[in-house]
């Protein structure tokens, strides 16, 4: 009787260890200050023309930064919204960043046909890019949004696409 009760205590205790070790090699790694209320990590990517931007270009405004890609059903969904949110509210400071975790090619042809207004930068996971880990996407999901102040401190995180009243609630305390 004994000796079935230790080959499952056994095999418990492997499988527990085995998933806490899974875990602990795919925890992903994330870049200290991506929390809010601290300052927002820098980055360099491309645009569709090739030139560099960094974060702070964008110094002095409230920023939305949205990760996306042109197979991303969700993130197709959004765009149309954030393009209207963008245009909407300009005057008030904000200004929405395209970040497409896709091929600088994908990116192109998928914006000829849908383009939107707000800046699209380049970040190729092909080529190594995951900007959004470092601003805390720690479930790698897309799309996925980060607002940083006009101070350049992270003010809130989200994973998923927004409303159109969930993303005017998730603006208004900031205007």
């Amino acid at each position: 009787m004994r000796t079935p009760l230790l080959i499952v205590a056994l095999a418990l205790a492997g499988a527990l260890l085995g998933l806490a070790t899974a875990r602990w090699i795919a925890a992903p790694t994330l870049v200290e200050n991506a929390q809010v209320g601290h300052p927002r990590p820098d980055f360099e990517r491309p645009d569709l023309d090739g030139r560099l931007h960094r974060a702070a270009d964008w110094n002095g405004k409230l920023v939305l930064l949205n990760f996306w890609a042109s197979w991303c059903g969700p993130c197709r969904e959004e765009m149309p919204l954030l393009d209207r949110s963008q245009q909407r509210h300009a005057g008030k400071g904000l200004q929405v960043i395209g970040i497409a975790a896709d091929s600088a090619e994908a990116t192109q042809a998928y914006l000829s046909q849908f383009p939107v207004s707000y800046p699209i930068l380049i970040d190729d996971p092909a080529l190594g890019g995951d900007v959004s880990r470092d601003y805390g996407n720690r479930m790698n999901v897309l799309p996925y949004s980060v607002l940083i102040g006009r101070d350049g401190r992270i003010l809130a995180q989200r994973a998923g696409n927004f409303s159109e009243t969930g993303l005017e609630q998730w603006l208004s305390a900031y205007f």
